[in-house]
């Protein structure tokens, strides 16, 4: 979709092989957005107006950078960051030949690489960076829309930069992305029982009582959204020491390679005489357990390599049992839902996939369909290494971004896939996954570094469904306010003052928030507003971008609802006279059959913050 609106707008320019789309990417946001049917059970099908947010903000943005293009220079820097993640199937790793283990000395990735970027005159334009860490700070207890640990690091860095401006304002661009983050949490204090609160740091992350449902790994903070701010701050405090201090200029041509590949069959020579393949997709027993990051359901644990007569029945009986062939692909996974011969309403899993290197000057990044893990980023980095050392360009700088173009769960090493925790049982294309990489990705890297990227085959072109129609969730219905009230109108008022460390809370008679988002590309559910003496007028200070607020809408029946607004009032805000402020749409019915969208606002009282 993204491609098709460049195609549209700037022809040949933005192209399958020079664009990358790689989530940065949280677990706390709108789903619904992607094609395959597996990522709908959660999401209640495909929810367009989450999709066309995504795309149009995407094509947006690169608008904007298309507008703001200039000649500048680019400055590579990198470093440790510590006290940040754990492993968290450190038994999987352990599965590694020891001595492979043995040349590194942690069993997660601690570096971060910084790409900073200014224009010819030397001010600052923004900074790229790499760093493996999952970002599960926000626990699945949580329901607030929220870009997590990544998020709060590139919050902070353009907060610095962009002095005195809303959230996505301001010309200074501070983006984290993922690298090989398979297996790495950021819930530093490791797994622990729930119940009991002893350790649950064993091969099958399972306790005494409760089973793995109650094995859960906790952050560095008292609650979730102080230990996303920890590990947040953690990185965006390395990533600002090493964007300061760069001064390794990069340089040299601009290239790219892109294919698509059947990932269902290929072929990976290991040797002169041997030959494996992969297999079409399919999840194993482990999948269903989850993480200690977040846990899953009913009785599974990590570490499975049998089936389970009582689940594999229930699936047989509802979506047919897995091919002889495809069992015998995966071993020793055991299948617990064989995605690749799943089609109905259409295709559960990709069986097309993107591979793409991206090369600029001596820093080559390359755009992985997935989560890998740490020794399986470790293997493909260094054998894309040698292949650019290989044909005569030496000494490249080579990184991982993960979550690139499409979605294909987890890549395992061979050794890690015989273990079957959860990330080799989300390796979908069978214990060869990472093998099939590395062949293709060296393939890309040799193409670039002979310079003929344009002889490279594109591949199968992957399949567009007409997936328009298929949701389970319910339509937007017309919706009341109370009687003798209107919406936004304030049912639970501010108090009159509030010092630093105070939550300012508000209620409003509200509407589906959903409205917002279908009927505004761009919308802004709230403002914190303070009165400026100057200018006699209402000044935004903060929005719902803003890590200090949270927007709560809470549904209630014969379609009326409540929405309250938090301000978590920060140490060092200015004192003065402070509102807050509510911005929706509500449905309106207008006939028997039609109803049409209205936008509405509201504000709370004014109120004092006075100094501590």
């Amino acid at each position: 979709q993204v491609l098709k609106q460049l195609k549209s707008k700037y022809g040949e320019l933005y192209r399958q092989d020079n664009v990358v789309l790689s989530g940065t990417h949280t677990h706390s946001g709108p789903g619904g957005y992607f094609q395959y049917t597996l990522l709908w059970i959660t999401s209640k099908g495909l929810i367009q107006p989450a999709l066309d947010s995504i795309v149009n903000g995407i094509v947006k943005s690169i608008d904007i950078a298309h507008k703001n293009m200039k000649k500048g220079r680019l400055f590579i820097n990198r470093g440790t960051v510590e006290n940040s993640q754990i492993n968290r199937s450190p038994f999987s790793y352990l599965a590694n030949p020891e001595s492979e283990q043995s040349r590194y000395s942690s069993n997660t990735d601690k570096e971060i690489v910084v790409l900073k970027m200014e224009d010819e005159d030397g001010h600052e334009l923004g900074l790229l960076s790499w760093f493996a860490v999952h970002p599960v700070s926000m626990n699945n207890s949580n329901h607030l829309v929220n870009s997590d640990n990544v998020g709060y690091a590139s919050y902070l860095f353009e907060q610095e930069k962009n002095k005195g401006m809303l959230p996505g304002e301001g010309s200074f661009v501070a983006a984290f992305a993922s690298s090989n983050l398979g297996d790495v949490s950021p819930n530093t204090r490791g797994p622990f029982c729930a119940n009991t609160g002893e350790s649950c740091d064993n091969p099958q992350s399972s306790c005494p009582v409760g089973g793995a449902t109650m094995c859960m790994a906790k952050g560095p903070g008292n609650d979730m959204i102080e230990s996303t701010k920890i590990i947040g701050q953690n990185i965006y405090l390395k990533a600002k020491e090493l964007y300061e201090k760069a001064s390794q200029e990069v340089r040299g041509p601009l290239s790219s390679a892109h294919q698509w590949v059947n990932m269902s069959d290929v072929s990976v020579e290991l040797n002169a005489t041997h030959t494996v393949k992969t297999c079409k997709p399919a999840l194993g027993h482990s999948f269903a357990a989850g993480t200690i990051d977040g846990v899953g359901a009913f009785n599974f644990t990590q570490g499975t390599v049998e089936g389970d007569p009582f689940w594999d029945q229930i699936r047989d009986q509802l979506l047919g049992e897995p091919s002889n062939e495809t069992k015998a692909c995966h071993k020793p996974k055991p299948i617990l839902f064989s995605t690749g011969e799943m089609t109905w309403p259409h295709p559960w899993h990709p069986d097309i996939v993107d591979v793409q290197i991206a090369a600029i000057g001596s820093l080559a990044i390359l755009a992985v369909p997935g989560e890998f893990t740490t020794m399986s980023g470790r293997r493909l980095r260094e054998a894309v290494k040698r292949e650019f050392d290989s044909h005569g360009t030496p000494g490249m700088n080579v990184v991982i971004a993960g979550l690139c173009n499409v979605y294909t769960h987890y890549i395992t090493t061979y050794e890690e896939y015989q273990v079957q925790r959860y990330e080799a049982a989300s390796t979908i294309y069978g214990p060869h996954t990472l093998s099939a990489y590395i062949q293709l990705y060296r393939g890309l890297a040799k193409a670039i570094a002979q310079k003929v990227t344009q002889g490279l085959p594109r591949g199968p072109e992957p399949p567009l469904f007409n997936v328009t129609s298929l949701t389970l969730l319910p339509a937007l219905g017309a919706e009341s306010a109370p009687a003798n009230k209107n919406f936004g109108d304030v049912l639970e008022e501010v108090k009159q003052k509030y010092q630093e460390g105070e939550v300012a809370e508000v209620t409003f008679v509200g509407a589906n928030p959903r409205n917002s988002a279908e009927n505004a590309t761009e919308h802004n559910f709230l403002t914190v507003e303070r009165f400026s003496n100057i200018s006699s007028s209402w000044q935004a200070v903060l929005n719902d971008a803003s890590w200090d607020t949270r927007f709560y809408w809470t549904k209630g029946s014969r379609g009326q609802s409540n929405v309250s607004i938090e301000w978590h009032i920060a140490a060092g805000t200015e004192p003065g006279a402070y509102r807050l402020r509510y911005f929706g749409h509500y449905k309106k019915k207008v006939s028997l059959l039609r109803t049409v969208t209205v936008p509405f606002e509201g504000s709370s009282s004014a109120f004092q913050i006075t100094a501590p």
